[in-house]
């Protein structure tokens, strides 16, 4: 993944190392919480891809689409971690992740925007 955008890279890694987090969730929990957390991460992932590939407003679209997905996420990985789930060292590295990946789209975002409508 050399050639990627740095917030897909970003995302990518962060994903992988949500995973192994979930997988040792608690049964009770891998299944509802842990499941969930999962599911918006690969919805984060997809988005990008998508919005990389994609023209005009769908980008835009999509770059906003992200944004809410991750602000659901830094209140799961909260839950989590009040939850005792994930440790408090963990829970830091994941927020500081989303705010990041966050930055990131965040600046895509207005790019996209400004180039709009310098457009019309």
């Amino acid at each position: 993944m050399k050639n990627e955008l740095p917030v897909i890279e970003r995302t990518y890694d962060l994903v992988k190392w949500f995973l192994g987090h979930v997988a040792k969730f608690p049964r009770s929990h891998r299944y509802s919480l842990g499941q969930r957390i999962e599911s918006r991460l690969y919805d984060v992932l997809e988005q990008l891809i998508c919005a990389k590939y994609a023209q005009g407003g769908f980008k835009a679209g999509a770059l906003e689409a992200v944004n809410l997905d991750l602000e659901v996420l830094r209140f799961l990985s909260r839950l989590a971690h009040e939850q005792a789930l994930l440790p408090h060292k963990s829970h830091e590295y994941a927020a500081r992740e989303l705010n990041e990946i966050g930055r990131l789209v965040g600046g895509w975002l207005r790019q996209q925007r400004q180039a709009s409508s310098g457009n019309g």
